[in-house]
């Protein structure tokens, strides 16, 4: 059957729905046939009655009138109660136009050359089998007689039977037409005007939160807890702003480089005097006082001889040099032994401010548990910042019970695979995911096991290199939940590619699941993702 576009039209006269009906059953299964389409243009609004595009001939516009028609040898008129002038030549030709004009406009078509025509359908009046005029041929109208006898057939004379060079329409080309029309002229979901809206709500839900940091100012030593989506990385920035406005000298620091430079380039956007006077890692801050720079492969030094080499190098620092207040992201990540080298950096190391911001629900390193150091507790309890089906498809992983009031969203879409399978599964994903109108830098790809092999590629031009691709509008950002904490994209599509054997299997997943904002897509094994997440987890991303 023909394609019909719209599958049944509302007509404003009858006579527009009986041509429609006959060339509805009169064209082949490769055809189609779209009615009323609209153009404006900078000449004004114009409108097709109909556009059929025969597969094998090319495209025809059809200007239809009903009542009696005749013309007089020098205008046409239509007869019915009154009688009026018409030219539905004129405004089949000026149709024709515009819709070439409107598909050459778009790069789908590339402006390619294809066979066009015009007509005019009378489907109530008799045209004499001699008629013509200069610019009407009888050939270009579909009378009475016509229209009772194959219209279609006719319409493919009138494109076939012409001397014209074009070639004929394929059924490519029939599909791109449809596409352009239907594409550009019906309301399509904008899944970029949702996620933006989603966005909006999820930052205002956000700077709610600041409602606790008033209550911070009689307590310098705090930490807050809170699960993933509560808006921890805003509140830690926030109370960075408001300590640096004060004029006191801050720093913020967390573990991971990719969070590093996202602080970075935020408290950059801020006025200078609301800047820290130090943003980056723990380690970083080290070198800044001289350490002496270690291999990523030693563990140990990492772990122990850098923290141990700050306090010595923090006995040595001018009263300038050291800070008021320090804050913390993602403090979950520091070591037992760090806490003393933050310590050694306060300007008063008994009395110093440190704010240090948690969700040990993300603990996915094998390090110590809370800091030595006493802290007063806040505990967030909203999920603000992930829609409500992602938030709870993970609420079950979080450190406490979280409040879902984020926007309502799509389901969380998950694809069964093996372990072996989930990172090219993910990567059709992220094609499919393109089609659908997410641009590249609205995308992350996250792995729980090896990298993707995207990561290691960009890894090896150097850490500086690779993290900068995180804001490169142009890419798809590929990543692996270790080192994603604290970031987040609107849409991400998770390959659950194993755990690895260090046992922290369901704090991966937890990370991996809580970094999309507005769309999740997970692929990976159910049974492995029961095993690791739990049953809750599992009934979430089985729809149940």
């Amino acid at each position: 059957m023909v394609q019909c576009i719209p599958p049944d039209p509302s007509f404003a006269h009858a006579s527009e729905r009986e041509v429609w009906q006959v060339l509805k059953a009169g064209l082949g299964d490769g055809d189609v046939l779209l009615a009323n389409v609209r153009f404006t243009d900078a000449a004004g609004d114009h409108e097709a009655d109909l556009i059929v595009g025969i597969e094998g001939a090319g495209v025809v516009v059809i200007e239809t009138k009903g009542g009696s028609v005749s013309h007089d040898g020098h205008v046409w008129s239509q007869h019915g109660g009154a009688s009026r002038t018409i030219d539905p030549v004129a405004q089949a030709q000026r149709a024709k136009y515009v819709l070439r004009n409107f598909l050459d406009s778009d790069p789908r078509w590339k402006r390619r050359r294809l066979r066009f025509g015009h007509a005019v359908a009378f489907p109530y009046s008799r045209i004499a089998a001699d008629f013509a005029i200069p610019d009407c041929p009888r050939w270009m109208v579909l009378d009475r007689d016509d229209i009772a006898g194959n219209p279609a057939g006719l319409l493919w004379d009138l494109l076939v039977e012409r001397d014209d060079p074009n070639p004929q329409a394929s059924a490519d080309d029939l599909a791109d037409l449809v596409d352009i029309l239907s594409g550009r002229l019906r309301p399509q979901r904008d899944v970029l005007a949702i996620a933006a809206d989603h966005e909006a709500q999820a930052n205002l839900l956000t700077e709610r939160q600041a409602v606790i940091l008033p209550a911070l100012r009689l307590l310098h030593r705090v930490e807050v807890r809170g699960g993933a989506g509560s808006g921890k990385t805003w509140l830690a920035v926030e109370q960075v702003r408001r300590l640096s406005a004060a004029g006191q000298r801050v720093a913020l620091m967390c573990y991971s480089r990719g969070l590093a430079e996202f602080l970075n380039r935020w408290v950059l956007s801020l006025p200078k005097k609301e800047q820290p006077a130090y943003v980056g890692t723990f380690h970083g801050l080290g070198y800044s006082w001289g350490a002496e720079p270690g291999d990523d492969n030693d563990s140990g030094y990492w772990e122990e001889a850098l923290p141990a080499a700050m306090v010595a190098l923090a006995r040595d620092l001018e009263p300038s040099e050291r800070f008021d207040a320090i804050v913390i992201d993602e403090a979950q990540d520091f070591g037992a032994a760090w806490w003393p080298a933050v310590q050694s950096a306060l300007a008063d190391d008994e009395e110093g401010a440190i704010y240090a911001f948690f969700d040990e629900g993300q603990r996915v390193f094998a390090r110590g548990g809370p800091p030595p150091i006493p802290l007063v507790p806040i505990v967030l309890e909203e999920n603000v910042r992930n829609t409500k089906p992602i938030a709870q498809t993970f609420g079950s992983l979080a450190p406490i019970q979280m409040r879902y009031r984020g926007a309502d969203g799509d389901p969380v879409r998950f694809i069964a695979c093996s372990e072996d399978d989930a990172v090219s599964m993910a990567d059709d994903v992220v094609d499919e995911l393109l089609s659908e109108g997410w641009l590249p830098e609205h995308l992350a790809l996250l792995t729980t096991g090896s990298r993707h092999p995207e990561q290691k590629a960009r890894q090896e031009l150097g850490q500086q290199e690779y993290w900068s691709s995180f804001w490169d509008v142009d890419q798809v950002f590929y990543g692996h939940v270790l080192g994603f904490k604290g970031l987040e994209r609107p849409a991400v599509v998770l390959a659950v590619n194993g755990f690895g054997a260090d046992g922290r299997g369901k704090e991966k997943l937890y990370v991996g699941l809580s970094r999309a904002r507005d769309r999740l897509v997970v692929c990976g094994d159910p049974d492995q993702i029961r095993a690791v997440g739990g049953e809750a987890v599992y009934l979430r991303l089985m729809g149940g």
